[in-house]
Formats: structure tokens, sequence, C-alpha cells
């Protein structure tokens, strides 16, 4: 039998997948039936003028993908049980035919729950954007980190097709351990940590071991708007505590007979503030008094500029109350989706059972990588560069801050990525001044409109205060970006006063 293919030698598809192509749609069109036979590839090669070893080519790629069958020393022939078919792909079904095998009825959808605002999905771009919380691109360790790459795949023997440990490659925890004794002055052992994608799976870990439906959670107010959904998702009575320039206030605290207390001590989110010792000391005995657990969430504790870093809750904790998250998200790259909660003994067992569940533990090259990158001090000499040229950002966002607008009141100054700006009364609410700012190209945020924080209401900060990161820009942007805010708040203020004459 001849079959309908032509070969157009002219074009780029090579003539083995010309073959091929044509076979197959004859095939699913139904004029090549199952168990019909194809020519042998000698008489097909003669018929279309090519050789046979490109026949050959396009039907050993039939076979192996399920179209033809054959018998040794026999026919060649359409397989009775086609790919598509067994994928339940209906490829020549009407699509009212389709429709008509729909489900009549579906599962309802039972979760509840939010998601929270970490990627700018807004339609208006900026040219100078000072979103909160993303690294400077330029400072990713690009170098060593290849090398290290490339060190690891040629010792990966196993370690790329098996299952590891759901807690996580034991070095990797084992580094993270001696780099939190030195820097956070935490004594954990390495069976108390359990490497997780970031602090968002550190958090949905700790919930689903506490929080059932009317689980009471202690918030700070503000705070991180990702925790604050997760626990809500999981049916928690959220309890919102006022923080203000010390941190979260015991003495709004103590009447809270809360499971669980999340808070970001050493650069609150999203006011900034720091935990004093005081209050420090004072909530660790909160917890012990009322059998309460304390999230400790250090997600940007790698960066404090003036003074010298608090020691961590998790540092000063000698009961055993306290749950440790901490990320490198900020430190090297969200990207890596690399994070670790470092538990007390008890909850280790529960936690890794949560985990597996998941998603039965992180990628091994990711982990051994930066477990290389941190045991060899590359890690600390990479925090001490970042470290230098964010704490220029900031220098440089203060200063073009107090050129354009006098004195100003920042909150957040000592560290991390962001610094919260109060406004002044004369200035246009928050939401207002982010769109004067967008109109002229430039990006700021309010808790509402961007930088996943969240405000459960009683304070100021919705309508009177902004977000500004600036560990993303150069000096040149940030000085630009704040002149041309001062620039439209000025022409503002100016038409505001005409109106008034």
């Amino acid at each position: 039998m001849n079959l309908f293919i032509e070969i157009d030698r002219a074009s780029k598809t090579s003539m083995q997948n010309q073959i091929y192509w044509q076979i197959r749609k004859l095939i699913l069109g139904g004029y090549l039936r199952p168990g019909q036979s194809v020519p042998a590839t000698r008489l097909l090669s003669e018929q279309l003028g090519v050789s046979r070893n490109t026949v050959s080519i396009a039907y050993e790629r039939l076979i192996h993908e399920g179209y033809l069958q054959t018998r040794k020393a026999s026919r060649t022939f359409v397989s009775s049980s086609l790919p598509e078919r067994l994928l339940l792909l209906e490829t020549t079904a009407p699509a009212a035919q389709r429709i008509e095998k729909l489900r009549p009825v579906t599962p309802v959808v039972v979760f509840r729950g939010r998601a929270q605002t970490v990627v700018n999905r807004s339609r208006r771009k900026v040219p100078i954007d000072f979103w909160v919380g993303r690294p400077n691109a330029a400072t990713f360790p690009s170098k060593t980190w290849r090398r290290l790459i490339l060190k690891n795949l040629s010792n990966r023997e196993g370690n790329l097709t098996e299952y590891g440990e759901p807690a996580g490659l034991p070095a990797l925890c084992t580094a993270i351990a001696n780099h939190l004794a030195s820097a956070r002055g935490i004594k954990a052992k390495p069976e108390q940590i359990i490497i997780v994608s970031g602090i968002q799976e550190a958090l949905n870990i700790v919930a689903r071991l506490f929080i059932e439906k009317g689980t009471q959670v202690a918030m700070e107010n503000p705070c991180y708007q990702g925790a604050a959904f997760a626990f809500e998702s999981y049916g928690a009575d959220l309890l919102p505590v006022q923080v203000d320039e010390n941190g979260i206030r015991i003495r709004d605290l103590i009447n809270h007979r809360a499971s669980l207390l999340y808070v970001t001590p050493s650069h609150q989110y999203p006011t900034g503030c720091t935990l004093s010792l005081d209050r420090r000391i004072r909530l660790l005995e909160w917890a012990w008094n009322n059998g309460s657990y304390i999230i400790e969430d250090d997600y940007d504790s790698d960066f404090r500029y003036d003074g010298p870093p608090l020691t961590a809750l998790a540092g000063l904790d000698q009961r055993g109350c306290v749950i440790y998250m901490g990320t490198f998200s900020k430190s090297i790259g969200a990207g890596l989706r690399v994070g670790y909660v470092v538990l007390p003994p008890e909850l280790y067992e529960p936690a890794i059972a949560v985990k597996t569940l998941l998603n039965n533990g992180h990628a091994w090259l990711d982990q051994a990588v930066l477990a290389d990158f941190i045991a060899s001090e590359s890690y600390i000499r990479h925090l001490r560069q970042i470290r230098r040229i964010y704490m220029g950002a900031r220098n440089c966002l203060v200063d073009a801050l107090t050129g354009a607008f006098g004195r100003v009141n920042l909150s957040g100054l000592d560290g991390g990525m962001h610094v919260m700006w109060h406004l002044p009364d004369h200035f246009p609410p928050a939401m207002n001044l982010k769109e004067i700012a967008q109109d002229k190209g430039v990006g700021i945020y309010t808790l509402a409109g961007g930088g996943a924080g969240y405000d459960f209401g009683g304070g100021p900060y919705t309508n009177r205060c902004v977000m500004l990161g600036y560990s993303s820009l150069r000096e040149d942007e940030i000085k630009e970006g704040i002149n041309r805010i001062a620039e439209a708040v000025g022409k503002v203020s100016d038409s505001r006063q005409r109106g008034r004459k």
C-alpha cells in the first residue's frame, strides 16, 4: 500500500520528522486504523525517494511513542491502543460531545483563606521601585555558587535520584546550627532544625501542629500578612497586640491566654522597630507562665547597622518556649526557596511528620551548595559585603528624605532592608501619596497596597505610613526617586494653597 505523504525538501524540518508527523496525523485522523499494516521501510523509502535509514528513524520514533507496533521478522502495524487514548485525550470528539461528558457535580472547595502579597503584580510598572524585602540582584554570589554547584554535581552519587532526609541535609542543618550559635546566640542541635521552603512553609508546619478552629493566636499589630493569613486559614482566632517604638506592648498581652504568639522582634514587620531586651525577657516569662509557644520570625536579622545585635529570643530562651524561623531569602535570594525552623525537642518528630506529608523534603543540590557556602565562611564574607551596600543605601535614603522634606519620622533604621515613613500631618494620606508617586514613576507602598504588611486597625499605620524598601536600588535611583516625590508633593501643596485663596 502507498501512504499519502509529501516530502518538502526545502523545509527546515528534517525529512524523518516530516514522515513522523504525517504518519502520526494519518493514524490520529482515522485514515490508518488500529491493526492496519504500514509499508515496509524499503518500500516507503522507494515511494518517497529518501534513504531507508530516514524512514527507519521515523518508524522507530512512532514505535517508541506507541503509535506503531512491530513483531520480530513480521510486519509493522498501527497500535491498538494509541497514546492519546491512554491519556484520555478525546482528540477527535466534537466539542459539544466532550462537554456532555463533564461531571454535572464537582466537589466543594472547603479551603477558606487569602493569599499574601509577596510579588509586585501591579500593572503599572515604575522605573524606581521601593518594593519591600527585595535583595539587590547584583550581590548574588554567582561565581562561588557556580563553583559549588559543579563541585557537588561531580560528587552527586545517588543524591539526585533518591529521597533525602525529610528534615534536610544533615550537613546543612549542622552549618546552620553553627552559624546561629555565633550570630544569634542560639544553642541549637542540628537535630532540632528542619529545612523548609522559606518561612511561609515553616508557618504552615507550625499551624498544622497547633491550630484548629478557635485556637487563639496573638499577633503583632501591624504584622506580616503571610503569617496572619496562614493562621487564619486554619481557623485561628487572631488577637492583635499593638506595637510601639520598642516592639510589641507586653502590658497589652498580659490578659491574652493565646496558645501561640507570633513576633518579629529583630526588625518588626512592617514598622521596623526592635524589641527591647527588657520586653524580650518579659515575653519569655509570659510564654512560660501561660503555657504558650512564641513563634520568632527572624526574617532579616543578618542586617544590623547601628549598635550590637540583640540576642534572639531563642538565644535567651532557657525553657523551650520559642519556635525560631529563619530564611536565606533576604541574605542570598528568594529564588532559592530555602529557610529553616528550629524547634523545641518535643516538637521535632511531629513537625517532621507534617513536613513529609507536605513535600518529603527539600531539593538536595540547593542544600548541598548552601551547606558548603556556609561552612566555607563564604556566607560570612557575603554578609559583610551586602551589609556595607545596604547600609550605604539606607544612609542615602535618609539623606535624600531629610534633604527634600527636612526632619522626617522614620522607624526601622537600625537594620533590615526597609524603613517605615510616618507621614507629617500636612501630607496627603498614604494611599494618595502612593498614587502621586506612581504618577511620577516611583513605587512606594502602604500596608494595604503592597509589601505584605497587615493592619488589624486601632493605629495610624494604614493611613499615615508608607514603606520604603531600599536594598534593591542604586543610590542614584534612591535620590532620583525621592526628588520626584518631593516635586510631586510640592505641586499638590501649591494647588491646595491656591484653592484656599
